[in-house]
C-alpha cells in the first residue's frame, strides 16, 4: 500500500520562505493600508524581511512540508 503524502499548506507556503540556514523569513504587518498616518522611518523599516522566533516557527515549519 502506498503512503499517503502530506500536502503543503498554500497559504503558509506563500507567507513564508525558508532560507539556507533553515530559517523562517517573513513579511511585517501593518504595510497595507493607513500609510499616510505612518513616519516615513517606520515604513521603511516594515518594508525588511524579518525572521519567525519562538513557538511559532515549529508549526509553520510543519505546514511547509515539502
Amino acid at each position: 500500500m502506498p503512503k499517503i503524502k502530506i500536502k503543503t499548506k498554500k497559504g503558509a507556503a506563500k507567507r513564508f520562505k525558508v532560507t539556507g540556514t533553515g530559517k523562517l523569513k517573513r513579511r511585517h504587518a501593518y504595510t497595507g493600508h493607513l500609510l499616510s498616518k505612518k513616519k516615513s522611518s517606520r515604513k521603511r523599516k516594515l518594508r525588511k524581511s524579518a525572521i519567525v522566533t519562538g513557538g511559532e516557527r515549529k508549526s509553520i515549519l510543519k505546514t511547509l512540508v515539502r
